[in-house]
């Protein structure tokens, strides 16, 4: 008879006692227990301990593999999993890059498969997610398709976002479902891969947590795979909590309020050097000189400072500046270091806007171009375009806005091998039946794109990153840059009036994060406002507009203001806007949309609230009075506590909308919004 000896780690203690076939990982929050049973390799339970609830498997492969053999005739997918290893020895491990997160590594060998494979699973002592990862070779060269870190089934197991629109062209209509978490929903869990371009994805009951890849493995080259996670919540009604907590520990700055000019409502592609300072001094005269706002942390200059010209040569290096402006900003940088900032760039990694000139001679050059733009897995070309960010960083660029990656709102590239059209953005490329082909170029360009921004980082750990055009709604991308695109939408929000302009950007909020179910914080959204170009509207009109925009609670706030055109009301406003924002700041990691479709005219709005302080906004957007009725309760995000809040408001009157000064944890606000009516309260406690 086999003697069976359990194996215990404490993770808070610094002694290990490893033995024979049951393996648990333990800290305050979450337990991990593993068995090794007949040689094969599982996980026995995962344990809940913030919500007490126990998460027993129905079914386990632990982890799955989806390769070819290059050069078979019948190019057969082969899966291997746990079943098809046998479990050699077990040792503790201590992740080198994270000493405090410790477990065990399981090795393996394949039964029959020639691979040979580590298991690795750590847990740190206060975190209340553990990590897992696969490091493998084979003794044949293959062609690794797919990586599930995690294959196992839950009964409560559940995706999220479920639509994967994988298009090629269509307007709005860009929508992969890369890098989305799924729950177990009454044990209050939440996994993942910590790799923007994963598709984590729940089949009958079970979770695959993995990516598409689509490279070749050469023969005894150990490939190490991304990351799974396991996320544990206290309330199995609040997982978002928890996993919105989670990627604020593993983003790669904290978030920040960014608060920015941008040149391209002001100038567009006519954008100078003389009009870009004469615009950085104007803002800075009228919102920190005359009205005491803290200086902007940054100036940007969109399109229109690259060399384009038929003089223009990018072989040696891209993007290029042109002759409105010195070759290195020189006196850009100067004034904008007088008005205490920094100096940004727009720029366009797949030269779909702004570099299109250019695209003719790219190909001449032999960069890897492809039918509109160029191919995010370029050896060639990401190596002159990550050569050239490198150098602008280090000129002292503090902000980069990266806009069109893999495409844009209606049209999106894709570098395919065997593709059966002339365009790699042809029409019917949308056909599911090449989502695996579009899914590897966007696993590799999205690795390739995440490997320049560490290097930007390394440069300047505190330099700012947005992604537009063309990016996707991962929450995983924050470990890498600051801001991700709303995507689906124009730059400049339709409508006929500022009211239809609400209407536009909120509903494809509403769509994102109430209809789709995509789990992405707000905070980290960049929605391409607020905007001032024209002066024939009221004070109150601008006034309410700016203040709803603020209350969707991005940390990037970016001006598209023609500066000329503010009159000083417009600057006493933007002012006194840009104060709350900074004010309410403190509560948009927290920031959620309540109420219901902007589209259909129904009241809606967002609240974010801290334990000191709170805010709601409510918009009204139809032509009729409407009552609405909100409690405060932990729904909606309000602390629970005995203290009472104090209301005020920005833009509202209190006393005459007969609401209370002072408000209690479970109250119930009822009020009777006007045709159009924009409310904004604050609490404080």
């Amino acid at each position: 008879m086999k003697k069976l000896i359990s194996t215990i780690i404490i993770l808070s203690l610094s002694t290990l006692a490893i033995t024979a076939q049951t393996y648990r990982m333990e800290n305050k929050h979450l337990a991990r227990i593993i068995q090794v049973t007949d040689g094969r390799l599982h996980t026995q339970t995962i344990l809940n301990k913030q919500a007490q609830t126990e998460l027993t498997p129905t079914s386990c492969d632990e982890f799955s593999l989806r390769f070819s053999i290059p050069g078979e005739i019948e190019n057969t997918d082969y899966i291997l999993s746990a079943k098809d290893f046998i479990v050699t020895s077990v040792f503790p491990y201590a992740n080198p890059k994270r000493p405090e997160s410790k477990g065990y590594q399981f090795q393996l060998r394949g039964k029959e498969n020639g691979f040979s494979l580590i298991v690795y699973y750590e847990l740190a002592s206060n975190d209340a997610f553990c990590r897992k990862s696969l490091r493998f070779t084979s003794n044949q060269d293959i062609l690794l398709k797919r990586v599930n870190v995690e294959a196992i089934a839950f009964e409560d197991a559940y995706q999220n976002y479920t639509l994967k629109k994988i298009t090629a062209r269509g307007s709005a209509q860009w929508k992969p479902g890369l890098g989305q978490p799924v729950y177990t929903t009454k044990t209050g869990t939440f996994w993942g891969i910590e790799f923007p371009a994963a598709n984590n994805e729940v089949s009958n009951g079970q979770i695959n947590c993995g990516y598409l890849w689509g490279q070749i493995i050469s023969k005894n080259t150990p490939y190490t795979s991304y990351n799974s996670i396991i996320g544990v919540s206290g309330d199995v009604h609040a997982i978002d909590n928890a996993f919105y907590t989670y990627i604020n520990k593993i983003r790669k700055r904290p978030l920040r309020l960014q608060i920015q000019y941008n040149s391209w409502f002001d100038y567009s592609r006519k954008v100078s050097k003389e009009k870009f300072i004469r615009s950085v001094e104007k803002i800075n005269d009228e919102l920190v000189t005359k009205r005491g706002c803290q200086p902007l942390n940054a100036y940007i200059i969109d399109d229109g400072w690259q060399d384009t010209s038929k003089e223009a040569d990018w072989s040696d290096k891209v993007w290029t500046i042109n002759s409105k402006f010195q070759p290195d900003f020189t006196d850009c940088f100067h004034s904008v270091q007088k008005a205490h900032s920094q100096l940004g760039l727009w720029l366009s990694p797949g030269c779909l806007f702004g570099g299109q000139p250019m695209m003719p001679r790219m190909q001449e050059y032999g960069f890897e171009t492809l039918s509109y733009g160029m191919s995010m897995t370029g050896k060639k070309y990401m190596l002159k375009l990550e050569e050239r960010v490198l150098e602008l960083a280090r000129m002292g660029i503090s902000y980069f806005k990266f806009d069109g990656l893999f495409g844009h709102l209606n049209l999106r590239d894709f570098d395919i091998a065997d593709n059966p059209f002339p365009s790699s953005n042809d029409e019917r490329l949308n056909d599911s039946h090449f989502d695996e082909q579009k899914g590897y170029y966007l696993s590799a360009g999205t690795e390739r794109l995440i490997q320049i921004f560490d290097k930007l980082n390394t440069v300047n750990p505190d330099i700012f990153i947005a992604i537009t055009n063309g990016a996707y709604l991962s929450p995983w991308w924050l470990q890498y840059i600051d801001i991700v695109w709303l995507i689906n939408a124009g730059d400049a929000a339709k409508g006929d009036n500022r009211t239809g302009e609400l209407v536009y950007r909120d509903q494809i909020y509403h769509q994102i994060w109430k209809e789709e179910n995509t789990k992405f914080p707000m905070s980290a959204i960049f929605n391409h406002e607020p905007k001032k170009t024209q002066t024939n509207e009221t004070p109150e009109t601008f006034r309410d507009y700016l203040y709803m925009n603020f209350s969707r609670g991005t940390g990037f706030i970016e001006l598209y203001i023609k500066t000329d055109s503010l009159s000083p009301t417009d600057w006493d406003i933007l002012s006194d806007g840009l104060k709350w924002a900074r004010k309410a700041f403190p509560t948009f990691n927290n920031v959620v949309m309540h109420g219901g479709s902007p589209q259909r005219n129904e009241v809606y709005g967002y609240t974010a609230w801290t334990e000191k302080q709170g805010y709601i906004s409510l918009h009204n957007p139809s032509e009729k009075s409407q009552s609405y009725h909100l409690k405060l309760d932990k729904a909606l995000g309000v602390p629970e506590t005995k203290k009472r809040f104090k209301v005020d408001s920005p833009i509202t009157n209190i006393q005459e909308r007969s609401l209370s000064r002072h408000y209690h944890y479970g109250d119930t606000i009822s009020v009777t919004l006007s045709p159009k009516e924009i409310i904004i309260l604050d609490f404080i406690r």
